[in-house]
């Protein structure tokens, strides 16, 4: 299998860093623009399209683009945030005014330096900036708040804030040279020229792209995908969507700067409290929690139990909460299709982009258990496909399954 199934970074998150409003910040967690455009292909102009999920907004975006009317959804308010600034459309003369309020900003800040500014309250934040780039970009926030409010405020200016997240992140010692993130052994010294030429040219770009008009409409809504109500008087057609993986991969880690420096985190503790809300969420409180956790629903697969009790006797270190976490993980991912099934329209079609994963030498078949689950709720013509490789592991792949209602 291996030697034919091929890793295709095309439907990945590389793919995504050149194509406009996709592009505008760096994160891993998101799936490939071409795969959402291939399970897009021959759906009708009415279609409604759903993606629980939303993440990066990927989903949403392609369909918006596209003409389609999208609902995603998200708890996180910082995805909730960005997603809505990426589907928006922006008056001609604000993209204008962007460039020259950043302008003033640059006049302004550098008589803020030597002073004692807001910084976030990140561990170890000189880590993640050397004392002096903390100081200019500190300043800078400050000005780009006289200039344009903070984020929120004025969402004509949302995406000077998605600037703003990548400049922090450009100008930082992190690494993304893999999965998730880590950091360089040398924290990068950066001067205010700069870091000036670094903003405006993420600015260009964004603004670039901000020209182009969404055709469509799209919106995040903050809904917890396990326990999604009635949308009015709204039926989903399509259902295109990548959930979290059960591979102990944190979506809030790789979040948490932009959180902090867009004041939608204040201090560590949230950051627990809020992966312990997402499926799969494994930062900090999350894993304790684990512990304590007591299952809600117990009609699931029967694989489930077996796969779950092969992790628990394995022997390996936490071998017993690693159990409980993937056994969470389906159990919620269940709650989530059993609650879907109140939006969908007669005939609704399904695709979800997920993986598998091991735990002490233990596969987890992710496509056969949610499989099972999409069968013991009632759902049809379930079937699954391996959409590529991924390059973490060579037993590792990602998959599409497919279904309807």
């Amino acid at each position: 299998m291996s030697s034919t199934i091929q890793q295709k970074s095309d439907y990945t998150f590389k793919a995504n860093r050149n194509l406009g409003r996709h592009g505008w910040l760096r994160l891993t967690p998101a799936y490939g623009v071409k795969l959402v455009e291939k399970l897009l292909t021959s759906v009708d102009r009415e279609s409604i399209i759903l993606d629980p999920f939303s993440g990066t907004a990927t989903t949403g975006l392609v369909a918006a683009e596209q003409g389609y009317q999208a609902l995603t959804f998200d708890i996180n308010p910082f995805l909730i945030w960005l997603g809505n600034a990426k589907y928006r459309n922006y008056d001609e003369y604000c993209l204008i005014d962007v460039l020259k309020k950043i302008k003033l900003a640059f006049k302004e800040y550098k008589s803020l330096i030597s002073q004692n500014n807001w910084t976030p309250q990140i561990f170890n934040i000189e880590r993640w900036w050397s004392s002096y780039t903390l100081k200019i970009l500190a300043a800078l926030r400050i000005s780009l708040v006289n200039q344009f409010g903070e984020p929120e405020e004025n969402e004509n200016y949302d995406l000077v804030w998605i600037g703003f997240c990548r400049l922090i992140i450009e100008t930082s010692s992190a690494a993304f040279n893999h999965i998730s993130m880590s950091f360089n052994d040398n924290t990068m010294y950066q001067n205010s020229e700069g870091i000036e030429e670094i903003f405006v040219e993420i600015i260009k770009f964004m603004l670039k792209s901000a020209e182009n008009p969404i055709r469509g409409s799209a919106k995040v809504l903050k809904v917890d995908a396990r326990h999604i109500a009635a949308l009015g008087n709204i039926k989903i057609n399509k259902v295109i969507t990548s959930p979290p993986y059960p591979n102990r991969m944190s979506y809030i880690r790789e979040l948490r700067p932009y959180m902090y420096w867009t004041k939608f985190l204040n201090e560590a503790k949230e950051a627990g409290e809020m992966d312990w809300l997402a499926i799969g969420g494994t930062w900090g409180i999350a894993t304790s929690r684990l512990n304590s956790w007591e299952i809600q629903e117990r009609n699931l697969p029967n694989q489930l139990f077996s796969t779950v009790e092969n992790i628990r006797m394995s022997g390996g270190k936490n071998a017993n909460v690693l159990a409980t976490y993937v056994l969470k993980y389906f159990h919620d991912m269940h709650l989530h299709l059993s609650s879907l099934r109140s939006v969908l329209a007669d005939d609704a079609e399904l695709h979800y982009i997920v993986g598998n994963s091991t735990f002490f030498g233990n596969m987890v078949d992710t496509s056969a258990l949610l499989s099972e689950s999409m069968c013991l709720l009632g759902y049809s013509n379930i079937h699954s496909e391996i959409v590529r490789k991924r390059n973490s592991n060579k037993a590792l792949y990602e998959y599409c399954i497919s279904a309807s209602w």
